[in-house]
């Protein structure tokens, strides 16, 4: 059950196209993405299981320990390493906590639930809304966070190895020094942006350095379409969710064959779970991509349109107002993206 191997090796699956060697390994981005969270006191929230219950992560901190492990039913080296999880799960004792975190990435509960069973695996598991991935700088699947007794976040990796071993058991100490306090964190609190409301007055970067004002000053019938997809999703996915990586694929054809539309103005918004600047400029190139591309590393814009799922598009008109959302399925259709550019009023999806 120890992985170390996977770590070096796992992205290449990912990465459409890109030459490995060139690439960070899990255990890297992991902990790149974990230092500045490394001995900060964890957030305070309360959780909601699949089963309706509620876990209170802050009244744990000064009494247990907390394993917290995000990941998520089309992860393979989240399978692999579910044996281990399981197992610090059940032998666990009085002094820690363990839990598991579905990202809410291209998932869903019931996609837990047969996963649950079928693994036959028994601790609470929580369905993320994006907001605790957030606070504990997620960016690939698995992540273990290990929360000493204290309240502090003691370590942030990728691999099921002997240095999570370690910090699970250096963990459980007291220390003397009471839990720390730290800011709750509301999930979600923002409203969310929707059908029917305005674009946000927000200035992105595109990948090569230029400013996308979400909201501008357009001509009329001109039209703003983003894009939410993922590098990663037509190659990886192609095994573990073959539907969405078809979706994937459908809609990259569709905005490709479109963009040179002078009628709208395409942003394509990548989400940043096991992808970085490198991986999109690698995705633009295989797939010919034309469009302007924006990395969203910390998943704000993900969190603000409450889009869960790759590829998700949504159409704004001339003044700014989310007129349409197209995702799931309806965006195998070929000619989906075409008719919403032609009609966008006609029909919300």
């Amino acid at each position: 059950m120890k992985l170390a191997a996977l770590g070096g090796v796992f992205l290449c699956c990912w990465l459409w196209a890109a030459p490995a060697a060139a690439e960070m390994t899990g255990q890297q981005r992991a902990q790149a993405a974990g230092r500045a969270i490394l001995g900060a006191p964890a957030p305070r929230v309360i959780l909601k299981t699949i089963d309706g219950d509620s876990i209170d992560l802050g009244s744990l901190y000064g009494k247990q320990a907390v394993y917290l492990k995000f990941w998520a039913t089309w992860c393979v080296p989240c399978r692999q390493q579910m044996p281990h999880f399981q197992h610090a799960y059940e032998t666990a004792g009085a002094d820690l906590a363990v839990i598991a975190v579905d990202v809410g990435f291209n998932d869903s509960v019931d996609a837990v639930r047969a996963y649950r069973q079928k693994l036959g695996i028994t601790m609470p598991i929580v369905f993320d809304d994006g907001s605790l991935g957030a606070a504990f700088h997620l960016r690939v699947t698995p992540t273990h966070i290990v929360i000493g007794r204290d309240g502090r976040i003691r370590y942030v990796g990728h691999l099921a190895d002997q240095e999570l071993d370690a910090a699970l058991i250096a963990a459980r100490a007291p220390d003397g020094r009471g839990p720390q306090a730290a800011a709750a964190v509301t999930a979600n609190a923002a409203q969310p942006v929707v059908v029917g409301d305005l674009l946000p007055k927000r200035s992105l970067r595109t990948l090569d350095g230029q400013r996308f004002e979400l909201r501008h000053s357009a001509p009329a019938k001109t039209l703003t379409v983003l894009v939410f997809l993922s590098p990663w999703c037509e190659s990886y996915l192609a095994t573990t969710r073959p539907d969405v990586a078809a979706n994937c694929r459908s809609a990259r054809i569709q905005f490709n064959e479109l963009s040179a539309d002078p009628r709208v103005r395409w942003l394509g918004i990548a989400s940043g779970l096991w992808a970085d600047a490198q991986a999109l400029q690698h995705y633009r190139k295989a797939g010919k991509v034309t469009i302007p591309l924006t990395l969203d590393a910390s998943g704000e814009m993900y969190r603000m349109f409450r889009v869960n799922d790759v590829p998700t598009v949504l159409i704004a008109d001339s003044a700014g107002r989310i007129v349409r959302r197209i995702e799931g399925n309806a965006t195998l259709d070929a000619g989906a993206l075409r008719a919403a550019i032609e009609a966008p009023g006609d029909l919300r999806l």
